[in-house]
């Protein structure tokens, strides 16, 4: 009589792969703590490429278990926390504060076409400054939006301390200003 054997099979451990998601989210973990300095250049350029090439979510995770806080942030994170609100409140008073000094710029009535602006006489709002362009940007009343446009001008043109790239819209209140030339906007 002849008896059967059953082997054992070992099949190897089917590797999901690492989701999108998962390796942005360790990246972003590297790119902090390299930020805060707890990786040098060296490592956090070495632990990105593992990051990269990463085939499961162990191997991510082994890369950023140094990293990952235990009991939420310690004194040093609540204190970097601390610090940045404390920024943040000062840089708004002082916004606040340069918006309220600002001469006032009555938005218009809509017109049939748009409020040109800048240096040239040919403009609705002509500005005669060395930092404003001819033609330095526009005002147009869009589906009951203000939307401020500008024209490629050579100092720029902002709106509440960004740079506008293309077309924003703005409206009561906001800071605008084209070169070294600022106004806060208002309706009455």
């Amino acid at each position: 009589m002849t008896s059967s054997f059953e082997f054992p099979t070992h099949s190897a451990p089917v590797q999901v792969r690492v989701a999108d998601a998962e390796r942005d989210r360790v990246v972003g973990l590297l790119s902090e703590g390299a930020a805060e300095g707890r990786l040098s250049h060296d490592t956090f350029l070495r632990r990105l490429e593992l990051a990269l090439a990463a085939r499961s979510a162990d191997e991510l995770a082994v890369l950023t278990a140094d990293l990952a806080p235990e009991d939420g942030p310690g004194v040093r994170g609540r204190l970097v926390g601390a610090v940045g609100e404390v920024s943040a409140f000062w840089e708004r008073m002082r916004r606040a504060w340069y918006a309220q000094k600002l001469p006032p710029l009555l938005l218009p009535e809509p017109g049939p076409g748009p409020l040109g602006i800048g240096r040239d006489p040919g403009n609705g709002l002509r500005l005669n400054h060395d930092t404003v362009s001819r033609r330095h940007a526009e005002l147009t009343r869009r589906h009951g939006t203000w939307v401020l446009r500008d024209l490629g001008s050579t100092n720029g043109t902002m709106v509440n301390g960004r740079r506008v790239v293309g077309a924003i819209v703005v409206r009561d209140g906001d800071m605008v200003s084209f070169g070294r030339v600022g106004f806060r906007l208002t309706t009455d």
